[in-house]
């Protein structure tokens, strides 16, 4: 295994017996799926057990892997459906799933009193920030997350979410114009 290998060298590694391929993959896209999860339901608990079950199924699917695709594409494909299962298991849609108690403010917990005053102003914006992308349908603040979070082109966040390019596009529009307008919003308040 070299440290420049691809994702889908890594993956084949991985499906030939080399356990540290697997580690190399989790490493580089643990944090990416977690935050996927945490941004999406809110709850760090649940994010933590479904990003957990993501790789199980990637462990599954390693004796049958081919590169048809970019790695990514593949496990945020395993992330989607398997957030969607999550939803429809539940009953309830992901925009309302976020609970109170577990924040993705926490992220950005600092006394306020030793933050000097740029600094508050930035900390301000990002809890905005993360406050507009909770507020986000569900349609939108995933396409939004995976071409942000994830790097993901129009067509790589087409083949996950399993929508037309021109639909992710408009869903990213949609988002960004919706997140500029509430960011706008907020500074001209505070």
């Amino acid at each position: 295994m070299q440290p420049d290998s691809t994702d889908e060298m890594l993956m084949l590694d991985y499906r030939d017996g080399q356990a540290e391929a697997f580690s190399a993959l989790y490493r580089r896209h643990s944090g990416g799926v977690f935050r996927y999860f945490l941004r999406q339901c809110g709850n760090h608990g649940l994010a933590e057990e479904l990003a957990q079950d993501v790789w199980m199924r990637v462990i599954s699917a390693a004796q049958g892997y081919e590169v048809t695709a970019k790695f990514t594409t593949l496990l945020y494909r395993i992330a989607h459906n398997r957030l969607i299962d999550h939803v429809r298991r539940s009953e309830s849609r992901p925009e309302d799933t976020f609970d109170a108690d577990s924040n993705l403010m926490d992220a950005f917990a600092a006394p306020e009193i030793t933050i000097p005053d740029r600094l508050h102003e930035r900390h301000q914006l990002a809890i905005r920030l993360v406050q507009a992308i909770e507020a986000l349908p569900f349609a939108q603040r995933e396409a939004f997350l995976l071409h942000e979070e994830a790097g993901m082109g129009l067509e790589e966040i087409a083949t996950i979410t399993g929508c037309g390019r021109e639909t992710v596009k408009s869903r990213l529009r949609y988002a960004l114009t919706k997140l500029r307008s509430r960011l706008a919003g907020a500074h001209s308040i505070g």
